[in-house]
């Protein structure tokens, strides 16, 4: 069994208009995402932070850094990630990102 709901043309308009502009709104706020986001190792990651591998792990325990589990034993972490660590905690990245 379907449900049909109608709605006046006047309203409909309206809701299609509201919704378009809330995707505007939305568009403006959040920054382009990359297609493809590099998934570095913990001694890639370590590399690119400018930290040690220990250091990596470090923050992925204490919660600074979201990492990704590839196995039982080893973690990744995103490109994305690893910049947005840069930006919060004032930090530049070693190398230019590829």
């Amino acid at each position: 069994m379907q449900v049909v709901l109608l709605v006046p043309e006047v309203d409909w308009l309206a809701l299609v208009a509201e919704v378009e502009q809330l995707k505007q709104m939305v568009a403006q706020l959040a920054p382009p995402a990359k297609l493809f986001d590099r998934l570095r190792n913990v001694r890639e990651a370590a590399h690119y932070l400018r930290l040690t591998p220990e250091g990596v792990r470090k923050a992925r325990r204490q919660g600074r850094l979201s990492g990704v589990h590839l196995n039982e034993k080893e973690w990744g972490f995103r490109e994305s990630e690893l910049d947005r660590y840069l930006r919060r905690y004032n930090r530049h990245p070693l190398i230019a990102s590829e």
